[in-house]
Formats: C-alpha cells, sequence, structure tokens
C-alpha cells in the first residue's frame, strides 16, 4: 500500500515538472528564444535586421556573437587598409587610362621561357597631372591567340600612382601585353563605400499558399515599418530572413521566393559617371608590341610537386595554354575521357554547395559521364537541389544552393533552402567524400559584413567536419570574373575582388584546398559568370586533381 502511495505521489510529481517544463518552453519559443534552427517566428517588426542580427540573452552564445563580430570588425578594416579612400569633385581629376604610361623595366631582344616581364605604370589623371595616390583596380593579363594562350599578372601598388606589373613568361611564341584600368581609384572609392550601406539594391517576393490561392508578399533582411512579420532564423549561425506575414496565413505556408532590382543607388550623380561603359576596362597604352619569347634552356613552366591539400595558388597560378590550364605551383594529372573521370569518381561521394558557378561542375560531369543520371527530386527550376548517382561505381553527386541570398527573377522552392553550414553538419565525410564549396555572387549587392558573417560561419562549419572526419577533402573555389558592362554597383568584379580577400583571410590556415578561377577566368579572358564549357571543363580537371 505505501509502495503504490509513494510510486503515485512520484508520478504526480514528474507529471508536474513536466507540466511546469513545457509551459515555461513555450513562453520561450513565444517569445522568440528558443528557435530551433530554420524555425519561423512572427514578430510585430524586426527590432535590429539592419543587418540580419538579434539580440543574444544566453550567455554562451552571446559570448560566441561577440567573438564572431569583433572577428568581422578586424577584417573589415584589413580590407579598409587596402582600400583607397578618395574623394573628387572633378572627374578631369581622376585616372585617365589613355594618359597613363607603360614602360618595360627590362626590354630585350628575345626573352627565355621561365623570364619574368616587368612593366612600370605611371597612372595620369585627364589634365595630365600625375596621380599622387594608389587604389586603382587594373586588369593585367599576357596573352598569345594564336597559340590560345593566356596568363594573369602580378600587380603591386606603391600608393602613389606608380604599379609594377610582374608576367612570368610561360610558353614559348609571340607574346602581347593587356593593361586595362577597369575602374580609377576615385571609383573604387565610391564603390567601397557604397559597399557597406544598405540592403536596398535587391528585393525580394515571398509567395505563401492560402489553401489554394497564393498570396504574394515583401520578404527580405530587412523590412521597415510595423507590418506583423514572419521570421526565419538559425540562431546558432545568426542568420535572418523576413517575410511581411500575409493576412490569415501562417509564417509556415511559405512556398516560393524570387528577387528583383530596385531602383537604389548609394552613389552619387558624379560618382555615377565613372561607371559609365565608356570609362570600363580601359586600355593604358603601351609601345611594347609583340615580346619575342623562346626556349633557351630546361626551365619547367610547371612545378614537380602533386597539387594536395593546403597549396593556396600563388599570382599568377597558372597559364593557358592550348585552350588548356596548367597551374603553375603543382602538377596535373589529366581527367579528360569518361574512363578516367569514372576511375577518380568511383566510391565517391561529392556535395557541391554553392551558386551556378559551380552547378556548372555537376552539370559538367553528368554531360561527360552518361552514367551517372539525375535523380528526380521533385524541385522546380535552376534552383533546385541536383541529385545524381551512378549505381554501378557507387557514385554520387549532389548540388545545392547556398541558401539566402539567390537573387534570381524565377521563382524557387524554399523547401529547397538550406545554409551551407547546416549541410556541411549533415555530412559524415570520410577519405572517399568531397565537399566543394563556391559563394559569392549573390552577395556582390548587399554589405560586406553580411558576407564576411557566412564565411566565418562556414569556416566554423568546416572545422567541425574535419575534427570528426579529419580525410575529407574540402575544396574552396573562388569567384568567376563576369561580365564587363554591367550595374557595377552591384553585380561589378571590384565587389568579388574584395570578397576573395575576405575568402583568403578566412580560409588560408584551414586544411583545405583552394582552386583560383579567378586566376584562371582573367588568363582566358572569359568575361562572363557563366564561363565556357572548355574553361568550366578545365576548372572540373583542377578538382577531379585535389580529388583523386
Amino acid at each position: 500500500m505505501r509502495q503504490r502511495i509513494y510510486l503515485s505521489l512520484v508520478l504526480a510529481v514528474i507529471t508536474t515538472l513536466s507540466f511546469l517544463f513545457n509551459r515555461y518552453e513555450l513562453q520561450n519559443i513565444n517569445s522568440g528564444k528558443l528557435l530551433h534552427p530554420h524555425e519561423t517566428n512572427c514578430v510585430a517588426a524586426a527590432s535590429d535586421s539592419r543587418n540580419g542580427l538579434w539580440q543574444v540573452k544566453d550567455g554562451t552564445r552571446r559570448m560566441e556573437w561577440l567573438k564572431k563580430e569583433q572577428e568581422v570588425k578586424d577584417i573589415l578594416a584589413r580590407l579598409d587598409q587596402v582600400m583607397p579612400s578618395v574623394t573628387f569633385t572633378d572627374v578631369k581629376t581622376t585616372t585617365s587610362a589613355k594618359n597613363s604610361r607603360a614602360t618595360l623595366l627590362n626590354p630585350k631582344d628575345s626573352y627565355c621561357v621561365g623570364d619574368h616581364l616587368m612593366v612600370r605604370l605611371d597612372l595620369y589623371d585627364y589634365l595630365g597631372k600625375r596621380k599622387e595616390y594608389g587604389g586603382d583596380f587594373l586588369r593585367v593579363r599576357i596573352h598569345s591567340p594564336s597559340l590560345q594562350a593566356g596568363a594573369s599578372g602580378h600587380i603591386k601598388d606603391y600608393r602613389n600612382g606608380t604599379y609594377l606589373v610582374n608576367f612570368t613568361l610561360f610558353w614559348e611564341g609571340a607574346v602581347r601585353v593587356s593593361l586595362l584600368l577597369i575602374h580609377p581609384s576615385e571609383g573604387v572609392s565610391a564603390l567601397w563605400a557604397a559597399r557597406k550601406k544598405g540592403f536596398d539594391k535587391i528585393a525580394f517576393t515571398g509567395q505563401f499558399l492560402n489553401g489554394t490561392a497564393a498570396v504574394l508578399t515583401p520578404c527580405g533582411f530587412n523590412i521597415s515599418g510595423r507590418a506583423e512579420l514572419c521570421e526565419y532564423r538559425d540562431e546558432r549561425d545568426q542568420e535572418v530572413f523576413y517575410c511581411v506575414k500575409p493576412k490569415n496565413v501562417p509564417c509556415e505556408a511559405f512556398v516560393f521566393l524570387k528577387s528583383y532590382n530596385r531602383p537604389v543607388s548609394y552613389l552619387t550623380a558624379l560618382e555615377k559617371s565613372l561607371f559609365n561603359r565608356s570609362n570600363i576596362g580601359i586600355e593604358i597604352p603601351d609601345k611594347l608590341g609583340d615580346i619575342r619569347v623562346a626556349t633557351c634552356n630546361s626551365y619547367q613552366a610547371t612545378a614537380s610537386k602533386k597539387c594536395m591539400v593546403g597549396m593556396w595558388p600563388p599570382s599568377p597560378s597558372g597559364f593557358v595554354w592550348r585552350n588548356q590550364w596548367h597551374p603553375a605551383f603543382c602538377t596535373l594529372s589529366s581527367f579528360s575521357t569518361v574512363d578516367q573521370m569514372n576511375g577518380c569518381l568511383k566510391g565517391k561521394l561529392v556535395y557541391f554547395l554553392g551558386d551556378s558557378t559551380v552547378r556548372q561542375w555537376i552539370e559538367h560531369l553528368t554531360h561527360r559521364m552518361k552514367t551517372l543520371r539525375y535523380f528526380d527530386t521533385h524541385g522546380i527550376g535552376k534552383v533546385q537541389n541536383l541529385l545524381a548517382v551512378d549505381l554501378a561505381r557507387n557514385i554520387l553527386v549532389q548540388w545545392k544552393s547556398h541558401g539566402h541570398p539567390i537573387i534570381t527573377t524565377h521563382s524557387y522552392m524554399m523547401k529547397d533552402h538550406s545554409y551551407i553550414p547546416r549541410e556541411i553538419d549533415n555530412v559524415a565525410g570520410d577519405r572517399d567524400t568531397a565537399v566543394v564549396i563556391s559563394l559569392g555572387q549573390h552577395f556582390r549587392p548587399f554589405p560586406i559584413e553580411f558576407f564576411i558573417r557566412r564565411v566565418l560561419n562556414i569556416r566554423a562549419a568546416i572545422e567541425r567536419l574535419l575534427l570528426r572526419s579529419p580525410d575529407t577533402r574540402v575544396i574552396i573555389k573562388v569567384e568567376n570574373i563576369r561580365e564587363m558592362y554591367i550595374d557595377h554597383e552591384r553585380f561589378g568584379d571590384f565587389h568579388g575582388y574584395a570578397q576573395s580577400l575576405v575568402v583568403k583571410d578566412v580560409f588560408r590556415d584551414l586544411h583545405v584546398d583552394f582552386i583560383n578561377t579567378w586566376d584562371m577566368t582573367i588568363a582566358y579572358a572569359s568575361n562572363n559568370v557563366h564561363p565556357p564549357g572548355h574553361v568550366v571543363g578545365n576548372q572540373v580537371n583542377m578538382l577531379l586533381n585535389y580529388i583523386c
């Protein structure tokens, strides 16, 4: 009898405690304190959606947040040190490509393969006055059209209007020099200042489902006003996205999303004039003519060491010859045949995470390897998840987008949305698993701090992956250059350059591989956000060398 009474009391206590705990948890959920990753919450308005952040009240998590924010500030401070900060009141005082001069410092009748070609640039303004500060955005290249050859050069900025360009002469033949002024330092300064402002250049439209009827509503990282909002956040990584809550429709009914450009600019009319098409990518005149290069000794244009983990590519990282990419810092095997590709990927799991420039890689593989076939994931449009398998060879290749922001006028399904750190956390990893990461193009219209935070979150996820599986191969794909005549405040290559500096800073000390597609696409002069097939094929060949 006593035992029954005792058990009844114990059960009553447990029931009471469980009720109180659940009530406390529900209260916290309703106040937005204990949301799980990707969960939704309805709020009257975002208290601080300016940078996609909110107040973190948990002590440990707050310390992690403060540490991350300090690292963001430190990286931004380092970027500020390399960016020009100048103002102007007259376009005639900005850098003029046509008035600038290029001088060959080591002139010869003929050079040897392996020699360095040193070119000095002295930049002047439209009034013929020598520039007294640096920071101009230049793109330099050597090329031999008849040989389908090209390579970038290394630029040293002396911060006084003088630049030293160092080209390595990788191949034999007649070589030409291209010296382009993409933006004057005054334009770079204006773009950098504008890059730190607002999320307003891109707007998003969400589609919710109300029964069978579609309801459209504004979405974004920063929504002003007092409308009731649906908040979609990952509390651990401080990622947040909002939609105005449709009337009588739950936040969980979020189905599709798309974007459009808003007529917003943070540039003055005078600054905008620097980005007219006639001022972009102007050739700096030179009298160098054809540079004659001959094979004089036993110089090897490529290194003898196999491409391996942890190598940060130098500048230049390689060269194109006969339309084939040759890295300068490691040896490259050829995976040009289907049998070679099948042999490399047999038994492998490859996860492509990022934007459409790495989606091109899975499309290239499935185009070449006919036994690697797509599995229908019931998605819609280009942003849908892609999954391809070869059951006979036990190959799985997958592509997923990097999550908000995805910039496209075509609607994509929210069921396919996931941030890269969460995807990495779902990878078990082993010696036959590779994770390939590419992001940048979709972040160009947003504040640089936003991109820095995302990259730091990805680094933390990679660190967790390598702790549980040190043999997993992680490959970081750098951005491509893209079209030269676009909206430079939103999508210009200067923003890609700044983001590449962030990637180099954040990932430098990690045990990962880097594929410098920025340098590769300059060498190819592809000038397309989606490079042509032969360029993509050489990028994939570089990838397979790292995997195999």
